[in-house]
């Protein structure tokens, strides 16, 4: 008799065990169920961060090569862009990356492009044969203004510009930048010929 009842008590003793190794596994499982989400989410927003980064870089490597080609660089830097961001000042272009038909990315131009150095190109630099040195054939006088003296200059320049652009995920009113999001800064310069008059005033 006394045997039967150690063997009933033993059974429920096992059961017991098997309960809580199950509910330690069930534990164990959910915890590794969610960092697995966790982890998931956490490497679909880097993914996601970089994909806005290589896009807002993109912009902006596309508004530097917008202001070289502007007209307006070398004679009005601070408004290069004729038609640019609504509610934003004049070296701003905005992009719809996701061509959803909403801007999606600002880019400034800030601070206004900057004429590091401008040197006027001698005649003697020119070729004959290049349709782009014939137009910059004339010659000009650069002797401050002393009668008779000659010049071997020709009436083109070369201009080193410093052109740094910002640019940033919109807000969704479209008239300010987004307080979170990817940024990028591109930091260039670059080599743009101009008549010599262009850059009188705004290169030393």
């Amino acid at each position: 008799m006394m045997r039967h009842r150690h063997k009933i008590v033993a059974r429920h003793s096992q059961r017991g065990v098997t309960l809580v190794v199950g509910m330690i596994m069930l534990v164990l499982i959910t915890l590794l169920v969610l960092a697995s989400f966790h982890l998931g989410r956490n490497n679909l927003e880097i993914v996601g961060n970089a994909q806005q980064r290589n896009e807002a870089l993109a912009a902006a490597q596309q508004t530097i090569e917008a202001a070289v080609d502007s007209p307006l660089l070398t004679s009005n830097p601070a408004a290069i862009f004729p038609t640019p961001c609504a509610g934003w000042t004049g070296n701003t272009q905005c992009y719809d990356v996701n061509a959803d038909g909403t801007n999606d990315v600002v880019v400034q131009i800030t601070p206004p492009p900057t004429c590091v150095k401008g040197q006027a190109i001698p005649l003697t630099s020119l070729s004959l044969t290049d349709p782009n040195d014939q137009a910059c054939r004339t010659q000009v006088q650069q002797c401050f203004g002393q009668e008779g003296c000659a010049s071997t200059n020709s009436s083109c320049a070369n201009s080193l510009w410093d052109i740094r652009a910002v640019a940033q995920n919109l807000a969704p009113d479209g008239t300010s930048a987004a307080s979170r999001g990817a940024v990028a800064v591109v930091n260039q310069g670059i080599a743009k010929r101009v008549r010599a008059t262009e850059i009188a005033a705004t290169c030393p």
